[in-house]
């Protein structure tokens, strides 16, 4: 016999006297210990429990302990748990342990429990339960238990459903119902199968298992700390909800259908291997309706545009996110005709947002054929598309790219995850049927119709429309049918798998004038597919799906159209379809397939009725326990409720009965029964086995009663009216059973983690315990699901997706259980933060697959109506209440109480119509099919009698009641202790509101005082309730309180108070029994957050209390403290225990100045002053006598002391507020900020150690000498053999350039001689250097992390145990190849000549700076490191979206800094020297009197800006302005360009602090009319300027005084040095010999020689002191990072736009004080000129050149053969060669020359042209391509076009070496381009080799159609000049005329040369024998002729 023994010892370390009682729990049969009567600390139980267990135990399932303080009255209160995992009892059979206790927060307490267990397991054997096993056991009143196992028992019953009457095997124990005794709930199948049972869910026994409902009796005892305070409400309201109540939802208002701003930016860089001959294509770019097309690029099929397209919505994101990008290639497009299609690619928004960064970037996408889908790839387009919504941060121009751009496959345009080839697919939709449709006609026609024809019908004419891909299909039309049939299905043919997410269903009413939507259902592919291993294809139904929309009434114009067309949350059922979809993958070799991708409708066959499940009878109770907070604006007429679910219930607009011939029967059912089903009106009496059960859905009305001002309430007072509903659906309750598992592991998981980041978020201890208690129950809940999911499962109804998705739901499930246990161990104190991240994926998960996509019965709705009007709603998932025997499968607010918000429907419910509540129901539901029903009335709160219907007959008892009568009321005085609110919503024009806050508890409501003019009221105030009378036992009110509402209104003088925001809170019970003290009381203040809409509107600090007032009145409860201050007449304050302790803190404030002060009134401000107010006390700052003049104070530093709170938490906020002191003494209010937290003000005096450290003796700080040297040697010996030229590419192909000049070096390092001087760097060098290492590093970091990634899902999923360690093996080696394969790429690019690469002299070192790819600010904290600048704002807040309307609330800016500390101080501070008294804790800061300043803006570049004008390109410059000087840069626009290189400077002179904030803009200029803003950026120079990281002047990496990297800062480097050593008051700098510096204890070394301009070496002290600098942060105390030398890169924005970035620019500024010696000269920043080249290409001879012409007369092959050569983006000056006619071999001899001059950027590579883009153009515009020159070969003809052959396309920098002989030319030096080795023309100047021509023939494959000798020689425009050459053969330096086979020339220029060709060459011998042929025959002739003559003669002798 198996069984589990444990023996309780001790509780020790208990608080207080008294009874305690403890409950032992396993496998949920629990045992009480006697009680341990009047026990002081220690409670000796010394008890046995001994549970047989009937399977084996295993190591996850759990043993608990609680604890009680016992109560003979009441519940008993919890003092802790103690719960422990039986891993090592399983596995050792015996342990002893004493352990703490946790109490309600998971926060351990002082209490321990002393336990031993014993497990004894018999193997192999399984017992059963005896009676004799159980404790004492009462016997049952009505003899036994019937149970409805439900398939429970999976060894006894396969059926669908055991039947209810079945017992279990065994004797089953019978129970008492012993008043509320131990085992008043039994419960079944709580079991948990131990692991290796997991295969064999059949043959296990079940165990019974009961529960208590005192489970969770108390849950707040236990000890808390005066710091334990809970920030969020909604943890506040949640933590302690019990088993009789379910939590409120806080947001309130949909968020879904309300329009946004969003930006798609796509850049379509260039296209490839487009399928075609010498084609112009042109790429159209199409989202939704708008169409944008690129240029039109000529006879190529790899086109460069570079071209950028911006496209602008504003619309609901899920309306933008099922949006279609349609990429789209077009060949020959004109104003005439349309072109032709080549290929498309499509995706929606959806999954270029779901990407990182919200983009893809540089990547290719696949074209495909949608009228052939059998032809295969048509080309790449390679393009970025980014999609931006307002707030989003996005593009990163340094993008590091993993892989090489020109590798297509590995760099394609698809999410992770999707396989590059896809495959097409049909997707079939069937639309079977639809039901409950309502009328989409108004009545009155119908009855013109009725008096002419003598019919009625049915008032609509359903169709259904299906969107997938950017294609609709549309189903026929039924005419005039509620229940239409149509059995058709619609077919899309797309790639698999598809790139757009959501399948669109909507039923639509045709119509003469305009079809209208009737219902939308949207099918997510992701929920219905999945991708795995184990995965399956797209698949559902059949199955129902419920379509949602507006309310059902008829209108013409129906104000929540938008609700039908699946915009926002619908408000009314709207019919049910049932409908499936399958996937089909095509086989596209076969022969018989359709290759065009056109939608097509087919019929197919009706489906039987049980596919969809069986129908069964449902039963949906309600009872109305309250109804409060009804807005008043409804009015005062009778207001009832009304609960529909589908049609049923629906009084007023459900359907009405068809008069048309009744559906056909189906069989075994009742007639009347079946028309239930598709069309129940509630009023009908529906037969049926409960007798004559009438469904009632409505409240009988009543006139509302007034709360307050704003609210109404119903008196529901010990009356509560309930409703009833009968329904019938299709019985898939376990699709909703196993949805609301998962949910519920969801709710517990998200509740856990909002405990651990609260307590992280105070920092309280232990977050870590806390974590890994959430992961511990996630992976019990995880065990439990893959246990109770795995039912019977052969349902009926059950579909393909069902079964998959339950596989696949328990395999996540599974494995996510495993990674929970895993991660649990691994959850330490330092990385509980990454952990968390982790859990919240779980979460994501979780709650994903919870979503069921194949809907079963729809949700209910609740109406609240008023005179017959539907004037609010809530819309209930029906699985949230759906009963089930098991409790995990239970809906979580079914059989609970829960607070429902009603709102208003549709567009009326957003904005601030949406925030107020239209009422707030307490609503009991319960929904379960009807023969579950006995169990409908046991949730509720106890102490009620049932109120029948009067008609029914007395004896049929379980009819449902009608209303419900407690006779049971309890009496309570609330309290509400309202301490203060803060951060709370600028309700007022002047940026601060009045705030009060209203307490709503039942249908009682108080209000605070009113505070005007603050964010952050400190009301103080306690509102007391008395006799608050609620209706119930007291110990579930106890439990169960109701909860409370508290809302903050802006009270306003006139009008009506304005909302500012809501939140929710649980009060404290104290019942009239129990004492009043710790741990529970008094109650400590919370944080409760309060929203305002789904947006946060600031927090609330209170506490509450709900008391009960016993028998001897209030007497006994707590006195209240007299109001003592006699100021505030009546008003209770917050009392002692409650409000916090508060202790002396002197606050000191540096006011330095005020900025950007906006006008108010019109008026300027003159003379401001600053009031800063913390807690009633505060400072005013001296008055700035005139703001224009100095807006600085004169008197910097003041202080106040105040008393505050000694909990960080509850300190109160501070306020800043300026105002402008105007003449005759009136002030006006400029502006406040409110400073929320200040924490990060507290001073905290300087760490002892770090002093003590400082004399411990000298650091040499070890620092990497050796490049430091090697870049001075550098500077002197640039030796030959170096590539002193460091080209990177800006835009694309980057950084493969680079790395592959490296390859070309040959063995031994020798290579061709480049200029190995100095002079050619310049700046930009090391701009693009530095561009470089910035994306080495970018690349590096991305290499790290997803390494980390991938080794911890490797380690997880080997400790998993469900994985086999070979498949680990496995999935290792895979992912170590594919990283192999990407260093694989890498080391390619690299070079191939690696060889080479170790004798390869060392590169010469260009010096770098560093490029941030972000604001300087972001990397170095704003720059306010002493001087803080606080925004203030002015204006109502705005509610979109805070931030966005923020800024336009900005009128100013106040600058300054705060310092708060204990008193008294110590006083070393105030001893040491120079401590100056005035100026506080802010020692050592400047002077702020105004002071010169030099300006100095770099502005390099700008990218992707957003176009401007309608050509979508942009013309921009750039301007500056600072204070009042402005510079205009706009004689120096550059044309047509959205990525700018400026390069320039500009200097302004400033004076700090009038003129301190930069503006940099981008203009674009305009011809006419004014030139529009771009875009800006706004750079705060004064707190650069001041700030201790000397961001004046970057410091370089290195010292040198002439060249690219001279020394910028007036100051040299040991100048600035010194003066940072004196200004910290440190010992320094001293330069000893041997290149060392000592600075405070460190000591440096650097390199002492410097080369002057004469080049002499001489000896400095400048690179040591250079050394210290760049390593400044390393000295003790006040080291900090200086600001390097550096390019920073800003977004630009427009305020027009807010929030979305507009480009982004880079540049820099230096700043240099006018009191210092003048800087050198600005750095030559220019745009580096492109070098003139001219390239000479000779074109030899070709051969092999395919034959195209069929000769007139011979019908030979010939070719008439010319060559044709240009280079890309000239096309217009292409150039060819002569004909060569007539060449029989394909061989063609030419001898002739082209020239093509060009501008080239050695180090971009690129090719710079300056062209007008149309006849229209005002000005040329500048164009970068990539050198690349096309050779074509045709076939001249005469009279039509000529015919292209074939062609190769060369890029200048990388080109595969020509083949020696024609022989050795091969396609391969085409196809295998990446792998062969390449040259540069730029290197190697001239090049002479044969190349192949290629062109694609049908079927897409490349051909080798010729080969091309040419000679390709490169010299610059001086070399031209001095050799010039001519064209073709001519002169200078002309070419000898080819050798050409007499066979070439054109035959009718020459006949007589044609004919002697003819004669003499071709047909020679056919003359010849022609010629004999005639003789003879003529010489026949004459015989024949003469013959007779001569006979004649001979016979006649004549």
């Amino acid at each position: 016999m198996m069984a589990l023994t444990v023996h309780l010892k001790t509780v020790a370390h208990l608080r207080g006297k008294g009874d305690r009682i403890a409950k032992v729990t396993f496998r949920g049969l629990s045992f009480y210990s006697r009680v341990a009567e009047n026990c002081d600390e220690v409670a000796n139980f010394n008890e046995m429990f001994r549970w047989p267990i009937a399977s084996r135990m295993d190591g996850s399932e759990m043993l608990e302990i609680q604890v009680f303080n016992y109560s003979k009255v009441f519940t008993n209160r919890l003092v802790g748990t103690f719960c422990m995992v039986l891993q090592k009892v399983a596995e050792e059979g015996h342990l002893e342990l004493t352990d703490t206790l946790i109490d309600d927060n998971n926060t351990s307490i002082k209490t321990s429990v002393t336990i031993e267990i014993k497990y004894q397991s018999m193997d192999g054997k399984v017992g059963s339960w005896s009676d004799n096993e159980f404790l004492d056991v009462p016997d049952d009143r009505d003899g036994m238990f019937a149970f409805e196992t439900e398939s429970l028992l999976s060894g006894q019953s396969h059926g669908s459903g055991a039947s209810p009457g079945r017992s279990l095997q065994g004797s089953i124990p019978t129970f008492r119902k012993a008043g509320k005794g131990v085992f008043s709930a039994m419960k079944l199948g709580k079991m948990k199968s131990s692991r290796d049972d997991h295969r064999r869910y059949a043959d296990e026994p079940a165990v019974l298992d009961m529960e208590d409902l005192d489970r969770k009796a108390m849950r707040l005892a236990g000890s808390l700390d005066p710091d334990t305070i809970s920030l969020a409400s909604v943890t506040a309201v949640t933590t302690n909800v019990s088993n009789k109540r379910s939590k409120p939802d806080i947001k309130m208002e949909p968020s879904s259908g309300r329009p946004v701003d969003y930006q798609i930016s796509i850049t379509v860089i260039e296209a490839r291997q487009l399928i075609g001959l010498n084609m112009d294509p042109v790429v159209c770019v199409e989202i939704g309706d708008d169409k944008k097309y690129t240029s039109m690029k000529e006879s190529t099929n790899c086109p460069y545009y570079n071209e950028y397209f911006v496209f602008d919505f504003h619309v609901p994101p899920d309306v933008m996110f099922d949006k279609i990008i349609k990429l789209s290639v077009i060949h020959s497009k004109n104003l005439l005709r349309s072109g032709t299609l080549v290929g498309t690619f499509k995706m929606d928004v959806g999954t270029v947002y779901s990407q990182p960064e919200h983009q893809f970037y540089h990547k290719w996408a696949i074209m495909s054929d949608p009228d052939d889908i059998t032809a295969g790839c048509k080309g790449y387009i390679k393009c970025d598309i980014a999609v931006v919504s307002k707030g989003d941060n996005i593009k990163t121009p340094h993008k590091a790219n993993e892989t090489n751009e020109d590798d297509l496959e590995g760099n394609l345009l698809l999410p992770e995850g999707i396989p590059a080839e896809r495959q097409w697919a049909r997707f079939y939709v069937k639309i079977y049927r639809a039901e409950g449709l309502p009328k989409m006609n108004t009545t009155i026609m119908a009855n013109v119709k009725k008096a002419f024809i003598g019919e009625s019908r049915d008032l609509v004419d359903p169709y259904v429309q299906v969107q997938f891909a950017g294609q609709k299909g549309k189903t026929s039309v039924q005419k005039s049918s509620y229940a239409p049939i149509w059995n058709e299905q619609v077919i899309f043919t797309e790639l698999f798998p598809p790139l757009c997410k959501r399948i669109k269903v909507q039923i639509r009413d045709s119509d003469k004038v305009n079809d209208v939507a009737i219902g939308t259902h949207f099918i997510d592919l992701r929920k219905i597919s999945n991708d795995g291993d184990k995965g399956f294809l797209p698949t559902m139904g059949p199955a129902w799906a419920n379509t949602y929309g507006s309310t059902r009434q008829y209108t013409l114009m129906d104000e929540h159209q938008d609700l039908n067309d699946g915009l926002g949350e619908g408000v009314s059922f709207r019919a049910r379809l049932l409908l499936s979809v399958a996937v089909e993958i095509l086989d596209t070799t076969s022969p018989e397939i359709m290759s065009s991708t056109d939608v097509q409708v087919e019929t197919i066959s009706n489906i039987s009725e049980s596919a969809t499940g069986k129908i069964d009878e449902f039963f949906l109770f309600g009872s109305f326990l309250e109804a409060t907070m009804i807005d008043r604006k409804i009015g005062d007429k009778p207001i009832s409720f009304e609960i529909t679910i589908g049609n049923y219930g629906n009084q007023i607009d459900g359907v009405s009965k068809p008069s048309s011939t009744r559906k056909k029967k189906k069989e075994g059912e009742s007639e009347d029964e079946e028309n239930e089903l598709i069309h129940n009106n509630s009023s009908e009496d529906e037969g049926d086995e409960d007798g004559d059960l009438v469904s009632v859905s409505s409240t009988p009305a009543m006139k509302p009663f007034i709360t307050d001002r704003n609210y109404f309430h119903l008196p529901y007072f010990e009356k509560k009216p309930c409703v009833y509903i009968k329904s019938w659906w299709q019985d898939q309750r376990r699709r909703l059973y196993n949805s609301n598992m998962m949910d519920k592991i969801a709710d517990k998981l998200e509740e856990g983690l909002n405990d651990v980041q609260e307590i992280m978020k105070t920092e309280k201890a232990f977050p870590e315990r806390r974590l890994r208690g959430v992961l511990e129950e996630l992976s019990v809940g995880c065990s439990r699901f893959v246990t109770l999911a795995n039912k019977d499962l052969n349902q009926a109804g059950r579909t393909k997706l069902d079964r998959e998705r339950l596989k696949s739901c328990m395999r996540e499930m599974d494995s996510m259980g495993q990674q929970a246990k895993q991660i649990r161990t691994q959850v330490k104190r330092n990385i509980v933060r990454d952990k968390v991240k982790m859990v919240q994926n779980f979460l994501q998960k979780l709650r994903f697959l919870a979503d069921e996509p194949q809907h079963s019965i729809p949700d209910v709705f609740i109406w609240m109506m008023s005179n017959n009007k539907r004037m609010a709603y809530a819309r209930i998932p029906s699985k949230d209440i759906l009963y089930s025997i098991v409790d995990e499968e239970t809906g979580k607010d079914c059989g609970k109480v829960k607070a429902v918000f009603l709102k208003l429907p549709g567009k009326k419910g957003f904005g601030p119509a949406g925030w107020t509540v239209q009422a707030k129901l307490e609503l009991y539901l319960w929904l379960g099919l009807n023969k579950q029903r006995k169990d409908f009335l046991n949730g509720l709160p106890n102490g009620f009698e049932e109120v029948k219907a009067s008609k029914t007959d007395p004896i049929l008892q379980c009819v449902p009641p009608v209303s419900l009568v407690y006779d049971m009321k309890q009496v309570f005085q609330l309290r509400a202790h309202m301490y203060q609110a803060r951060s709370l919503f600028a309700a007022d024009s002047s940026g601060l509101s009045d705030p009060f806050a209203r307490v709503f508890f039942s249908t009682y409501s108080q209000v605070t005082e009113v505070l005007s003019e603050t964010l952050c009221p400190t009301w103080d105030q306690l509102l007391v309730f008395d006799d608050v009378e609620l209706f119930g036992e007291a110990s579930e009110l106890r439990d169960d309180p109701p909860i409370i509402v508290v809302e903050i209104y802006d009270q306003d003088t006139v009008g009506k108070a304005e909302f500012i925001g809501r939140t929710f809170a649980k009060p404290t019970i104290k019942m009239c029994d129990e004492h009043y003290g710790p741990p529970r009381f008094p109650p400590q203040l919370e944080y409760y957050q309060v929203y305002r809409g789904n947006c946060s509107a600031g927090e609330l600090l209170a506490a509450f209390e709900l008391l009960q007032v016993g028998q001897g009145g209030r007497a006994d409860l707590p006195a209240l403290e007299e109001s003592t201050d006699s100021e505030r007449g009546p008003i209770l304050p917050v009392p002692m225990g409650i409000r916090p302790i508060l202790s002396r803190y002197r606050i000191e404030v540096l006011f330095w100045g005020l900025r950007d002060l906006k006008r108010i009134n019109l008026a300027q401000v003159d003379r401001p002053r600053v009031d800063i107010e913390c807690a009633g006390r505060g400072v005013q700052s001296v008055l700035i006598q005139n703001y224009k003049k100095n807006p600085n104070f004169s008197t910097l530093v003041k202080w106040f002391e105040v008393d505050l709170p000694e909990n960080e938490l509850l300190h109160p906020p501070l306020n800043i507020r300026v105002v402008d002191c105007r003449a005759f003494g009136r002030y006006i209010l400029v502006g406040t900020h409110a400073v929320s937290s200040l924490r990060r003000f507290i001073y905290t005096t300087p760490d002892k150690t770090t002093n003590n450290w400082a004399t411990a003796g000298d650091l040499i700080v070890n620092l990497d000498t050796d490049p430091l040297v090697r870049k001075m040697d550098t500077v002197v010996k640039l030796d030959a053999m170096s590539d002193a030229v460091i080209k990177v590419d800006m835009t694309e192909e980057e950084s493969d350039r680079e790395k592959k000049k490296k390859k070309k070096k040959k063995k031994g390092g020798m290579e061709e001689d480049d200029e190995p001087d100095e002079r050619v760097l310049d700046w930009w060098s090391k701009y693009f250097a530095s561009i470089e290492t910035l994306k080495e590093s970018l690349r590096a970091q991305e290499a790290a992390q997803a390494e980390a990634e991938e080794r911890e899902d490797l380690e997880i999923a080997a400790e998993a145990a469900d994985v086999k360690p070979d498949d680990i093996l496995l999935k290792g080696s895979k992912t170590k190849e594919k990283s192999k394969d990407k260093k694989f790429f890498k080391d390619k690019k690299k070079g191939q000549s690696a060889d080479g690469a170790e004798n390869r002299p060392v590169k010469a070192k260009v010096d770098e700076l560093l490029v941030y790819n972000k604001e300087l600010e972001s990397e170095y904290g704003d720059f306010e490191d002493w001087l803080h600048t606080f925004n203030l704002y002015r204006g109502k807040a705005g509610d979109d979206d805070e931030q966005a309307q923020d800024d336009d609330r900005i009128v100013g800016r106040f600058k300054g800094s705060l310092c708060m500390y204990k008193l008294p101080l110590s006083e070393e501070i105030t001893r040491e020297a120079g401590y100056d008294p005035n100026m506080g804790m802010f020692q050592s800061i400047p002077h702020n009197d105004p002071i010169h300043v030099l300006v100095r803006v770099y502005v390099v570049r700008a990218t992707d800006l957003h176009p401007a004008d309608i050509n979508g390109k942009a013309d921009p410059y750039v301007a500056i302005k600072l204070g009042k000087s402005e510079l205009k840069d706009k004689e120096n626009y550059i044309s047509k360009q959205l990525n700018p290189v400026f390069g320039k400077s500009f200097d302004i002179e400033a004076t700090f602090p009038m003129e301190s904030m930069l503006t940099v803009s981008v203009y674009d200029w305009d011809l006419v009319g004014t030139d529009d803003l771009i875009g800006e950026t706004k750079i705060d120079l004064e707190n650069r300027f001041y700030s201790k990281y000397r961001a004046t002047c970057g410091i370089s990496s290195s010292y040198s005084v002439r060249g690219y990297n001279v020394w910028r800062d007036p100051l040299k480097p040991s100048q600035i040095l010194a003066k940072l050593c004196k200004e910290g008051k440190i010992d320094g700098p001293h330069y000893g010999p041997g290149g060392k510096v000592k600075v405070a204890n460190r000591i440096f070394q650097g390199p002492t020689e410097i080369e002057d301009e004469n080049g002499l070496k001489k000896q400095t002290e400048e690179h040591l002191a250079l050394t210290v600098l760049n390593h400044w942060e390393e000295i003790p105390r006040v080291g900090c990072k200086l600001v390097p030398e550096h390019v920073e890169t800003r977004p630009l924005l427009n305020p027009d736009k807010p929030g979305i970035e507009q480009g982004r620019i880079e540049m820099w500024v230096d700043m240099f004080p006018m009191d210092m010696p003048a800087p050198g000269p600005a750095l030559d920043v220019a745009p580096r000129k492109p070098k003139r080249y001219d390239l000479r290409v000779i074109i030899w001879n070709t051969d092999e050149v395919i034959l195209e012409d069929d000769d007139y007369f011979t019908g030979e092959k010939s070719s008439d053969i010319f060559v044709r050569g240009w280079l890309k983006g000239q096309q217009e000056d292409k150039q060819d060669t002569d004909v060569h006619y007539h060449s029989l071999t394909g061989e063609g001899n030419f001898n002739w020359r082209f020239v093509f001059p060009f501008d080239y950027l050695m180090a971009e590579e690129k090719i710079v042209i300056s062209k007008k883009e149309s006849m229209f153009s005002w000005d040329e515009t500048e164009y970068k391509i990539p050198p690349r020159l096309t050779l074509q070969v045709w076939d001249a003809d005469h009279f039509s076009a000529d015919d292209f052959l074939g062609a190769i396309e060369l890029d200048l920098n990388r080109f595969p070496r020509g083949a020696k002989t024609a022989k050795q030319c091969s396609i391969d030096m085409i196809r295998k381009e990446h792998e062969l080795p390449t040259i540069s023309i730029f290197k190697q100047k001239r090049v002479k080799g044969w190349w192949p021509f290629v062109a694609r023939d049908e079927n897409d494959e490349m051909e080798l159609t010729g080969k091309v000798e040419a000679e390709l020689h490169l010299v610059t425009a001086e070399e031209a000049e001095k050799s010039p050459v001519g064209l073709g053969r001519n002169e200078p330096d002309p070419l000898e005329k080819p050798n050409r086979p007499d066979t070439t020339f054109l035959w009718f220029l020459s006949p007589l040369k044609a004919i002697r060709y003819l004669v003499c060459n071709r047909y020679k011998w056919l003359i010849i024998k022609v010629v004999v042929a005639m003789l003879l025959l003529m010489m026949l002739g004459l015989f024949l002729y003469s013959m007779p003559g001569y006979l004649v003669k001979k016979l006649l002798g004549a």
